[in-house]
């Protein structure tokens, strides 16, 4: 990205330099930590306006990675490494503006393209080739832009209190213009420029709708969706069994628990008879989750998990168990009765779920490494029963229904991938199905909106797999619930 002195070529604009003002803050968030100072606070309220230099830079190395990790783990090591022990923590705003830049950045581009009539747009939205003007754009195009107009845009569109605002001209031009695509986005919600609006490409659009109507979602649940895409959900927080029996019977209900956390400066909620926390911060240096009272997991995946009813005694395999998430949940049900088998193809990811088994207190988890190659090798005393009582199936996906965590991921969303991902899918379901027991349960899950990761494998292995038959399928989440959209079918194998 080129430095914010100075004219940038084909900007297609002129910038001057920002005056010394003090910028408001717009923010209503309320402080992570009890015991911040009133110092922390202000540099908190003054960070948005002060960290224009600071952004630009941030921004411009993430442009750099030849290959981007996940933003998250990109910015702890970013923030970590330049954070000044006696400075106040700025590294929130950074990190919001950061997140702000990747949901919008498409937006940026267009809205770049349409004030100096450049890429086949013009300032009339309503007439401009959204579609081919979409499946010609990349991210990187938001590289040819002055930095301070790149960042003008995402000012605007997320609310924050920078001083982008005073660092360009054609402000006017530019105010008016923004003002004119808010307003066509408010008619017609549901329009290319009304996608773009929301982070979402134009092109996703045909996909967008065939969700909603095999979901039978309305208009204003979809539009619900979108506007969902915007921000953050909650860190939704599951309650572990195991070791909620271990105290005192005064210290187990959920308003006592989210005390707790409160006390230790967790902004901790109560939703639905769920603990989530705003953000996040805190929860895990917290007492109770180093204890394993308390693990962090989507609400939706947590719905995955209560799919299966575990119950004590039950013989349960996760055959793409990651780090462990859905396995734990099922554990803790089962009050280290019975097994649950974790299969993973990264070694890595299994010794991580050892790790949470052992502070959760799940005493009956055991690890494997399975590819998906060829059937399941039956451990003894599941063959002896003829497979297991229950699978699982967490399939890797494209992670569509993960976006408002990881926005950085939507700019990685393409047919080809999905089409690749699909084959993986179908092959998983397929190789894992001869172990399940006569009268046994097979569930298949994704952390996807897509239809054609979905309920369109789940055809497929029906079709071809006719001693299986579907109970239910449904998506779980967003636009219902505040947390991301994950996807679940239960088919259940007909008896001996």
């Amino acid at each position: 990205m080129r430095k914010p002195q100075g004219p940038a070529k084909n900007s297609g604009s002129t910038f001057g330099k920002s005056k010394k003002r003090p910028a408001k803050s717009h923010s209503s968030r309320p402080p992570q930590k009890q015991r911040q100072s009133q110092n922390q606070n202000n540099g908190r309220r003054s960070a948005g306006a002060g960290n224009e230099a600071r952004i630009i830079q941030l921004w411009s190395q993430w442009q750099a990675q030849a290959v981007k990790p996940p933003l998250d783990r990109w910015l702890r090591g970013q923030l970590r490494t330049s954070r000044q022990a006696d400075a106040a923590d700025n590294t929130l705003p950074l990190s919001e503006a950061m997140f702000s830049a990747l949901r919008f950045q498409q937006l940026a581009c267009a809205l770049e393209d349409m004030l100096n009539g450049r890429n086949g747009l013009s300032s009339d939205a309503v007439h401009c080739d959204w579609l081919s003007w979409d499946q010609q754009w990349q991210s990187a195009a938001a590289d040819t832009m002055h930095p301070s107009a790149f960042w003008y845009w995402i000012q605007l569109r997320s609310l924050q209190p920078w001083n982008f605002v005073r660092m360009v001209r054609q402000d006017e031009q530019r105010a008016h213009l923004f003002a004119n695509i808010e307003h066509q986005v408010k008619a017609n919600p549901l329009s290319p420029p009304a996608l773009l609006w929301h982070g979402v490409r134009p092109t996703w659009q045909p996909l967008l709708q065939q969700r909603a109507t095999r979901s039978h979602w309305s208009d204003s649940d979809l539009q619900r969706f979108l506007n969902m895409q915007n921000g953050f959900p909650p860190l939704w927080l599951r309650i572990n069994d195991l070791r909620l029996s271990e105290l005192p019977a005064d210290a187990r209900p959920l308003k006592v628990l989210q005390q707790r956390l409160q006390e230790e400066g967790v902004s901790a909620q109560l939703r639905d008879d769920h603990l989530c926390a705003s953000g996040g911060r805190g929860v895990n240096s917290s007492e109770l989750y180093r204890s394993g009272v308390i693990e962090i997991q989507d609400l939706a995946s947590q719905h995955i998990a209560a799919a299966l009813n575990a119950k004590p005694g039950d013989k349960i395999w996760d055959a793409c168990a990651g780090a462990g998430g859905k396995t734990l949940a099922l554990a803790g049900k089962m009050n280290n009765k019975g097994a649950v088998i974790a299969t993973d193809l990264h070694q890595y990811k299994l010794d991580e779920l050892k790790r949470r088994a052992s502070r959760a207190g799940a005493r009956n988890v055991r690890t494997f490494l399975w590819d998906a190659v060829a059937p399941l090798r039956l451990p003894q005393e599941i063959a002896r029963q003829q497979g297991f009582d229950k699978v699982l199936i967490d399939a890797p996906c494209s992670s569509a229904g993960t976006w408002r965590r990881n926005p950085d991921a939507r700019w990685r969303f393409n047919s080809a991938d999905s089409s690749e991902l699909q084959q993986i899918q179908l092959n998983i379901l397929t190789q894992a199905a001869p172990a399940v027991r006569p009268d046994g349960m097979l569930v298949y899950a994704t952390c996807s909106w897509q239809v054609s990761e979905n309920e369109d494998i789940v055809s497929a292995f029906l079709q071809a797999n006719p001693t299986f038959s579907l109970q239910s399928q449904q998506m779980l989440g967003a636009p219902e619930d505040d947390c991301d959209c994950m996807f679940v079918a239960v088919m259940k194998k007909a008896g001996s």
